[in-house]
């Protein structure tokens, strides 16, 4: 089932966040149609990418990615390396908390010592 990024007269799109296959990074793409792939039932196709125009900055990874995309007409990925698919408007700006707790340190039970019981 298609999904383009038309909401209510909004502009939305999609981050797709997924395992990249050849290198195994974690990537993240912005475009403004997810819909089922013609290659089966285990993957999606992504069109419309979408890139960041306006920031003053270059963003090294996106640049690349551009690059990459540049003269590809739809990605098909396979559903078992995607990790995420959000949907947001255009004026999305990140997530923002109210209680911030990013120095917040979590320990895994690997690093803890044993107890005594």
């Amino acid at each position: 089932m298609p999904q383009s990024g038309k909401k209510s007269g909004q502009e939305t799109y999609f981050i797709i966040t997924y395992r990249e296959p050849q290198e195994g990074n974690i990537v993240s793409l912005k475009a403004r149609t997810v819909t089922d792939s013609s290659l089966g039932l285990s993957f999606i196709a992504i069109s419309d990418f979408v890139f960041s125009t306006s920031n003053l900055v270059v963003n090294p990874a996106e640049e690349d990615m551009k690059k990459r995309l540049e003269n590809v007409k739809s990605l098909h990925l396979s559903i078992y390396t995607i990790i995420s698919v959000e949907e947001v408007g255009t004026e999305h700006e990140g997530l923002s908390f109210k209680k911030d707790r990013s120095n917040l340190v979590v320990l895994s039970p690997e690093n803890n010592p044993p107890r005594d019981r």
